[in-house]
């Protein structure tokens, strides 16, 4: 009997489609509907799906641009308009000190998660290997199996400060590797670069192996206690080797938006931009105008969305702690990364988040979804109203703690609403 899969019409299936594992949030989706339908109350801290709304100014900047320039409706520039371009590059030399020629060093994304996998297809050939340090975003490995490539996995894990370990890849990976996917702050870890020795060492590996280093620079302004999270571009030698993703996503709340870039050499980038121009259309003109309006606008709406991810930070890591469940706080990102409790660590990942989801409706993304690598812990994101909470330490509590429940809760907040209440 023929194995390999096919389709509802029952025509088969591609072998690379067919290599890729279940898409982790497509699953958990599936239990909070059925959640939903069994009428629990679901606190939903699965994706990094941002809860706060786009800046006002960012919001009218589009609506005016749809409403009187009628023009911007038609089909963009694939590689992005000029306006565009030259922003991101004001932005990169303002924000980070690193110099991109707007015209040949800018290429605008449907969303960096687009660019990064159709990156892969643009540089690999069949048989050719990828180091993605894991657990990593799905994406990253991912886009590797659809352009027919091999993933080479570097475990990060707490022995090797989630850093990947380059003297432990095997050599017959190494001579077939043409990508190495990078990004810090770390989605979904939270590990964040302290010092440039590890870039510095990065570099030099790259160039001895002939290899793109692909940068995912998405968090790269949601950062806690004064950090600073750098650019990979900023360190000598880093424009040879690599190429760096930024999204609006995060930063602007704008992930329904679909929009983010790609900078670095004009060598670089040039083929990530041909591969584009003949699968897509690029970004509307309107949400690239609105784009303009984001980085070259008032910043306070950045800083004013990161004070909300640190309060709630602050508060959800102190209260975990106060349960019973030992977590370090992030210095970077929207989630928390943590490691089972002892008492429910032998469930795995996966069978915890299910769980916690059909007994508690909260729904957390298991860590094996983001790699083996991330067996043994959940990613929760911080992507809920303040005093949804202290609802959801409640239900932790008694999930972990079972029926004999030992340990204390944290104080309602200030801003917890009573009518909230689990």
């Amino acid at each position: 009997m023929d194995r390999k899969k096919r389709s509802n019409s029952g025509i088969k299936i591609s072998q690379k489609l067919e290599q890729l594992p279940p898409y982790l949030f497509t699953r958990i989706k599936v239990l909070i509907g059925e959640a939903y339908k069994k009428n629990l109350d679901v606190i939903d801290l699965t994706m990094g799906n941002p809860d706060q709304p786009t800046p006002p100014h960012i919001v009218d900047r589009l609506v005016d641009t749809i409403q009187n320039h009628p023009r911007t409706h038609r089909y963009p520039q694939a590689k992005g308009m000029p306006r565009f371009r030259r922003a991101v590059s004001d932005h990169m030399k303002r924000r980070f000190g690193v110099s991109v020629d707007p015209e040949s060093e800018v290429l605008t994304l449907v969303g960096s998660k687009e660019g990064i996998a159709h990156l892969a297809s643009a540089y690999m050939d069949p048989g050719d290997v990828a180091l993605v340090p894991v657990p990593a975003y799905p994406v990253h490995f991912n886009g590797v199996i659809l352009a027919g490539g091999k993933v080479c996995p570097l475990p990060l894990t707490p022995e090797n400060g989630f850093l990947p370990d380059y003297g432990k890849i095997p050599a017959k990976d190494l001579r077939k590797a043409k990508l190495l996917f990078l990004g810090y702050p770390n989605n979904p870890t939270t590990t964040v670069i302290e010092d440039e020795a590890f870039f510095k060492e990065t570099i030099r590996f790259a160039k001895k192996h002939n290899l793109l280093v692909v940068y995912d620079n998405a968090y790269s302004e949601i950062t806690f206690d004064g950090y600073r999270a750098p650019s990979f571009l900023e360190v000598p030698g880093a424009r040879d080797v690599a190429l760096e993703f930024h999204s609006f996503s995060k930063t602007y709340n704008m992930a329904g938006w679909r929009i983010g870039w790609a900078c670095g050499k004009r060598e670089l980038v040039a083929p990530l931009e041909k591969f584009k121009a003949f699968v897509d259309y690029g970004v509307p003109t309107f949400m690239q105008l609105a784009a303009v309006r984001a980085l070259e606008g008032p910043q306070d709406c950045v800083r004013e969305t990161v004070a909300v991810y640190q309060r709630r930070r602050d508060y959800f890591v102190d209260g975990l702690n106060k349960i019973g469940w030992n977590v370090a706080k992030p210095k970077a990102t929207m989630y928390v990364w943590a490691p089972l409790p002892e008492s429910v660590r032998a469930k795995g990942s996966m069978a915890f988040a299910e769980e916690l989801l059909r007994e508690t409706g909260v729904a957390v993304s298991p860590g094996v979804g983001f790699g083996q690598e991330g067996e043994g812990y959940v990613r929760f994101a911080l992507v809920t109203h303040d005093q949804r909470f202290y609802d959801v330490l409640l239900r932790l509590r008694k999930f972990i703690g079972g029926a004999s429940v030992k340990y204390g809760m944290p104080p309602k907040p200030k801003f917890y609403s009573p009518k909230n209440k689990s």
